[in-house]
C-alpha cells in the first residue's frame, strides 16, 4: 500500500496541485520556495526542485497558496516577483493589465520585493541546492507573471536574529577572556 502511494506522488500527473501543497506544506521551512510559474515555466532538473501541473488558474492558484502559508503556523511569504511584469506592453502580452491589477489586489496585504527576473532565477537555483522547491505551473500564457514565495520562519525575525548574533558574540569574547584565549603571542 506505501509503495503505491509513493508512486502516485511521485507522478506529478496523479497528484492534484491542492492535495500537494497541502501535504508539502507542513514539511516546508525557512529556505524552502514556493513558486507560482506560467506555463511556459521550465522543468529544472535538480533533485530537490519539484514541478507540479496544475492546469488551474494563475491568480486563483496564487490566491491559494497565500492562503495555505498564511494559516500554517510556522512560516510566512517573503514574496517576489519579477521587474519585466511592470514593463510589459498590453500589445505585447494581451491580458497583462489585466493580470497586474488582480495581483496587485492580492498582494496589496504584502511586502513584495520586486526584482529582475534573472536575479530571482539565480537566487532559487541556489536554494534548490540545498532546501526544497516546490512549483505550481499554471494554464497563464502571459510572460513574467510568476509569483516566488521564498519562506521565513513565523515565529522568530531579523531583528531577533541581529539581537541573538549579538548576545553570542558577546558570549564569546567574555569566554576568551575567561579562559585567557588568544592573549599569548605564538613565536
Amino acid at each position: 500500500m506505501a509503495s503505491a502511494r509513493q508512486a502516485e506522488l511521485a507522478n506529478p500527473a496523479t497528484v492534484s496541485w491542492r492535495q500537494a501543497l497541502q501535504e508539502r506544506l507542513p514539511l516546508l521551512g525557512h529556505r524552502n520556495w514556493i513558486v507560482v510559474a506560467d506555463s511556459a515555466y521550465p522543468a529544472h532538473s535538480r533533485d530537490g526542485i519539484e514541478t507540479i501541473v496544475s492546469d488551474a488558474d494563475h491568480v486563483e492558484v496564487v490566491q491559494e497558496v497565500l492562503a495555505g502559508v498564511v494559516r500554517s503556523r510556522h512560516v510566512r511569504p517573503m514574496i517576489y516577483t519579477d521587474q519585466e511584469l511592470e514593463l510589459v506592453e498590453e500589445e505585447d502580452a494581451p491580458g497583462i493589465s489585466a493580470y497586474r491589477q488582480q495581483l496587485s489586489g492580492l498582494l496589496k496585504d504584502y511586502a513584495t520585493d520586486v526584482r529582475p527576473h534573472e536575479q530571482i532565477i539565480s537566487a532559487l537555483d541556489q536554494a534548490g541546492q540545498t532546501f526544497r522547491v516546490l512549483i505550481i505551473k499554471t494554464n497563464m500564457t502571459i510572460p513574467y507573471t510568476s509569483v516566488f514565495l521564498e519562506l521565513d520562519c513565523s515565529y522568530w525575525n531579523a531583528d531577533a536574529e541581529c539581537r541573538l548574533r549579538a548576545a553570542m558574540g558577546r558570549h564569546l569574547v567574555r569566554q576568551g577572556q575567561m579562559t585567557g584565549a588568544g592573549s599569548r603571542l605564538v613565536g
